[in-house]
């Protein structure tokens, strides 16, 4: 099924704040409607503030005297009362705002922020006593369109897909869960949405004592509440209530994984309820949630005052796509769904990865700043240790993970890991690395985590292997994405450095085959771990003249190498013998465009031409070869199993392998957040300025590049 773009008419605009519209904000809020606040809570909450200043809303303190003016409050908290009471005396609208559906990786008690909110002009979703905005879409709901709920259920697709929920700090985990089992899901005490939804304590009694009744001889699993588990509000249930049938859940696991093992779902007016609809169940409710009475639920608490009929799409098109308010946190404007919930797995995936104590060896002064960022959560940072053995055994002793840069690994590091019993990840630039060699000491904005091997190492199984073999798990959203990536990525001109050179002329005649042969670092690990016969840039040259003999080769020397950092030069002579021309300075993503075929041994190269649709000769075991998209001299690798599209190629390279950072709000983000600041000019972050002089430095001391690599 083919991805379909967002319907026209729930479409947002996600222009960025430029500069010139900041110096002209005065004048632009004049032009919004005003929007009152009285409580704190929204006074302080910045994200909330910008959130609904991207979506139209200039927010104002005092009395809402003008027609047009309205009032906003935030849920049915006590402090709700007095924007309540002034919008009643004044006649004004009251909007109340709460958090969406997806939010964030952290609780709002824990001081995250949200990925969104909703705003209600009639009521609050979770208050069923009285209307609410969402009934009227619901009413809506029937008159969609053939593509709107198509649509709808890509989006619940990809939503499940990446297992997102309200919460998402989720742990890899090794908790085993019983199949076909029953699961009762808690709620924090005097929720708002208990009382409002026609419930209380006694309910949640209720329910469990019927899970019980109706499932004597099955599993039942107490979900908690991700606030109670973080230890920040308490819960209907404790252990008092578990016994050799019921058990409480606390390890933090995605609901959707919860979804595929579960025979029933019992809830009050939680909002898993409604993401069990989205995952194909039929939710056995006690409470009246405003998903209850819709044909989607097994009703036992009080019946809906107004019933509805619809499907999950239709219940997803109203909450999801229409509903709620998404918002860009990295360009500070409004966005859809789809790129909400890309940037929400973006930061939850650095969490999962982030969440075990990281103990990294042997690294460099001037890499533990990005590291850090990269490798942090609210209660872990990175220790750096300059020995095997001590990362081995502090990684033993806070059950962590030992990190090393994955061309310093050891076979004495692989050993005391291994004796250790403790998990050694590999570390290495992702493809889009920076704009800036990291020879030069420029800071990455993608780095890859590999716990198995590393991607250039054809020696041993590595994540990205993994990824490329399981290709066929990919959905049409995952290899849509990949394409819009691809197509960015070309347009953009991007490569790995994406170093500033001039334009390249090539000299063929026309008519001749153009040969492009880039040069690399002799000693780089992936030469002398996935070359095979051909080992030298010099043999390189040989071999595609001797293939390729009456076409005209164009030599381009790797810049570590032209920059003196790194061991790789021919002697002009040589060079002279067997190519036709040499490119010492041109864009590699220009010349790309002129070239009609790559010889490579492993060259990152031969990826970003395969990439732009052009043939590649490979006489090493690179990581794209071996899957049917090169023409490979080298042995094929046993493992490598899979016929891989390009379309999988580029998700699992650029998507699902790497992580990303960004360099101007310091946050997890996905690939298109890189691609826009690139676009934008926002990569050429300057680093601190001791790592600029250091940087000026190294380039006087080229020769002697062993002392800081």
């Amino acid at each position: 099924m083919q991805q379909l773009p967002l319907p026209m008419r729930h479409r947002v605009q996600t222009k960025a704040v430029s500069s010139m519209a900041l110096r002209k904000g005065a004048e632009h809020d004049k032009s919004r409607p005003r929007l009152f606040v009285y409580s704190l809570g929204l006074v302080f909450q910045r994200r909330v503030r910008r959130i609904l200043k991207a979506h139209g809303w200039q927010l104002k303190f005092g009395l809402p005297l003008r027609d047009g003016d309205a009032v906003a409050v935030w849920g049915r908290k006590k402090t709700a009362k007095r924007g309540m009471a002034v919008a009643n005396h004044f006649k004004r609208r009251l909007i109340t705002v709460e958090d969406a559906f997806l939010r964030s990786v952290l609780t709002g008690r824990q001081n995250a922020p949200s990925m969104g909110i909703v705003t209600d002009h009639t009521g609050i979703y979770f208050d069923t006593e009285v209307p609410s905005d969402i009934d009227d879409w619901l009413e809506k709901s029937t008159k969609l369109t053939l593509d709107e709920v198509t649509y709808a259920a890509q989006m619940v697709t990809y939503m499940r897909h990446l297992k997102l929920s309200k919460y998402n700090n989720f742990t890899r985990h090794n908790v085993e869960i019983c199949d076909d089992f029953i699961l009762v899901v808690d709620q924090t005490l005097r929720d708002a949405a208990i009382e409002k939804g026609a419930a209380g304590p006694d309910t949640f009694a209720d329910m469990l004592s019927r899970a019980k009744l109706e499932n004597p001889d099955k599993k039942i699993l107490i979900k908690t509440h991700p606030e109670t588990t973080a230890g920040k509000r308490l819960g209907h249930f404790t252990e008092h209530d578990c016994d050799d049938q019921v058990s409480l859940l606390s390890a933090q696991i995605s609901p959707w994984e919860l979804f595929e093992k579960a025979n029933k779902i019992y809830c009050v007016t939680s909002q898993v309820g409604l993401e069990a609809i989205f995952a194909g169940h039929k939710p056995i409710v006690f409470g009246r949630p405003f998903y209850a009475g819709l044909g989607l639920t097994d009703d036992r608490g009080s019946a809906r005052k107004k019933p509805l009929k619809c499907t999950a799409e239709q219940l997803f098109w109203a909450t999801h796509l229409q509903y709620s308010k998404w918002y860009d946190p990295y360009f500070d404007r409004a966005t859809e769904f789809q790129s909400a919930v890309r940037n929400l797995h973006a930061q939850s995936q650095q969490h999962q990865d982030s969440k075990q104590p990281s103990i990294c060896l042997g690294m460099r002064l001037w890499k533990r700043g990005f590291l850090r960022q990269f490798l942090s959560t609210e209660h872990t940072t990175p220790r750096f240790v300059s020995s095997a053995e001590q990362a081995a055994q502090l990684a033993q002793k806070a059950n962590g993970r030992v990190l090393a840069w994955a061309g310093k690994v050891t076979s004495d590091l692989v050993q005391q890991c291994k004796a250790k019993d403790v998990p050694l990840v590999r570390i290495e630039d992702g493809f889009l690395r920076s704009v800036g060699l990291g020879a030069q000491l420029v800071a990455p904005v993608s780095l890859a985590f590999d716990d198995q091997g590393i991607y250039y190492d054809p020696t041993d199984q590595s994540r990205l292997e993994t990824l490329l073999n399981q290709s066929d798990t990919l959905t049409d959203m995952d290899l849509a994405r990949a394409n819009h990536i691809r197509d960015r990525v070309i347009a953009l001109k991007m490569t790995k450095y994406n170093l500033k050179a001039n334009a390249v002329t090539i000299n063929a005649a026309k008519g001749q085959k153009i040969i492009l042969v880039p040069g690399q670092v002799e000693d780089d690990a992936s030469i002398l771990k996935g070359a095979s016969k051909v080992k030298t840039n010099l043999e390189l040259l040989k071999a595609a003249r001797a293939d390729f003999p009456n076409d005209y080769i164009v030599y381009k020397p790797h810049p570590d190498v032209l920059a003196g950092l790194r061991i790789g030069m021919i002697q002009p002579n040589d060079t002279a013998q067997y190519a036709d021309q040499i490119v010492d300075n041109g864009s590699m993503a220009e010349l790309l465009d002129q070239v009609d075929h790559i010889a490579t041994i492993t060259s990152l190269t031969g990826f970003e031409a395969l990439i732009r649709g052009k043939s590649v000769t490979c006489y090493g075991q690179p990581f794209y070869s071996g899957w049917g998209l090169t023409d490979d001299r080298a042995a094929k690798i046993k493992r490598r199993k899979a016929e891989v599209s390009l379309s999988a190629l580029v998700h699992a390279t650029l998507i699902a392998y790497p992580r990303y950072w960004d360099p101007i709000t310091g946050d997890a983000c996905p690939v298109e957040v890189v691609l826009e600041r690139f676009e934008r000019g926002e990569l050429q972050k300057r680093g601190p300025a001791s790592i600029r002089i250091l940087a000026k430095i190294q380039g006087l001391f080229a020769s002697y590049a062993y002392l800081w690599r």
